[in-house]
């Protein structure tokens, strides 16, 4: 008997797979397809010969941890103790699943806000939890008064991802006053804040938890090198939280992971000397615009992109056509993939909606837009 009955195929990878079988151009998968900064592999290829290869410690590569904890500083004018309120993951996604399984009690209820990513409900299940799962509104700003509804005694847990996937949106100062007077009324949720493209944001600035005295105490943030350095592939990520709840995370960790890849925690504590994170929103809105120009001249209408390296867009002047069946025939008969944003809805709400990644190199975006502007 299943332990996830209704979980299939993601659409990310039915859309990838798709892409690959009729050659289209793939903007679906959030993943860059330019190359690497040279000083970070230059970096990898003189550690691949030193004595790098055992297990790191359970927590972290020490040297990285403390360079994780400068950044932090750095960025958000937070100090926190590297020994006690840090875990290095495997990937953002492994910290939010041993989040949950961590903290996430049979019959408890964790608040999800729709659209939303694909890995959250999984491990609330596993923990025979229950999700609720709230829609934002149509311009996906928080309604918070709907999800004061939502929250009950049972409510354990809320998620928050900010910058947001798939829109783009990011949270305000208003935000995070309605957050605090919500978590005052109780007492006993606890936020999993997701901030994998917290480096990521364009004309108005990231606004992280870690920036909120009121949740220091009642918050685990959840961060990504994969999403910020372009290396999504090598998978690693890092988890902060306050001692009392990291002791139970770290208590998942060491049996589901026990340690993170030691050669890429050495090279990313070394390219953190020598990489500047804020120069990241620069290079994606550049990314972000071109690719706006590009389609300037489409039929498609392009929502405000405020952050990560998404772009919604509506195509209900186009077509009457549920997105998935969209996204299928844009492949098909366009060869461009794109992800489709009613499957980010528990109720597979449908808008006509779909998302482009503009995390690509300029030949590839300009291809792309071709394409699109013919449809």
């Amino acid at each position: 008997m299943s332990k996830l009955p209704n979980v299939t195929t993601s659409i990310f990878t039915l859309m990838s797979k798709m892409a690959t079988e009729y050659n289209a151009i793939n903007l679906s998968q959030g993943f860059p397809n330019f190359p690497v900064d040279e000083r970070l592999t230059d970096i990898v290829t003189r550690l691949a010969k030193e004595n790098v290869h055992q297990y790191t410690p359970m927590a972290g590569y020490p040297p990285l941890m403390n360079k994780i904890a400068k950044l932090v500083l750095n960025s958000y004018n937070r100090i926190i103790n590297p020994d006690t309120e840090l875990l290095v993951t495997t990937g953002a996604t492994q910290g939010i699943f041993t989040t949950i399984l961590a903290l996430v009690k049979e019959n408890d209820e964790v608040i999800i806000l729709d659209p939303s990513y694909d890995s959250y409900e999984s491990p609330v299940l596993l923990c025979k939890a229950k999700p609720v799962r709230v829609a934002l509104n149509d311009d996906y700003t928080p309604n918070w008064e709907t999800i004061e509804k939502a929250c009950s005694a049972k409510s354990s847990m809320m998620i928050i991802n900010n910058p947001h996937n798939p829109t783009g949106k990011i949270l305000t100062e208003p935000d995070f006053v309605q957050l605090k007077n919500l978590l005052e009324k109780y007492p006993d949720i606890i936020v999993l804040s997701d901030e994998v493209y917290e480096y990521i944001t364009f004309e108005e600035k990231h606004i992280s938890a870690h920036t909120k005295n009121f949740l220091l105490d009642r918050c685990i943030m959840v961060s990504s090198f994969g999403k910020s350095f372009h290396i999504t592939g090598w998978k690693i990520g890092y988890t902060i939280a306050p001692e009392y709840l990291m002791k139970e995370i770290k208590k998942v960790h060491q049996f589901l992971v026990f340690s993170v890849n030691s050669i890429s925690q050495a090279a990313i504590s070394e390219y953190l000397d020598i990489v500047d994170v804020n120069l990241l929103g620069k290079f994606y809105q550049e990314k972000r615009d071109y690719f706006q120009q590009l389609l300037q001249n489409s039929r498609f209408e392009l929502k405000p992109c405020e952050g990560t390296y998404f772009q919604v867009a509506s195509y209900a002047s186009i077509s009457n056509d549920d997105d998935v069946t969209f996204c299928k025939k844009l492949i098909t008969d366009h060869g461009v993939a794109a992800i489709p944003i009613s499957t980010f809805y528990s109720d597979h709400k449908d808008h006509k909606l779909i998302r482009f990644c503009f995390a690509k190199d300029n030949f590839t975006l300009e291809s792309a837009a071709k394409k699109i502007c013919l449809i």
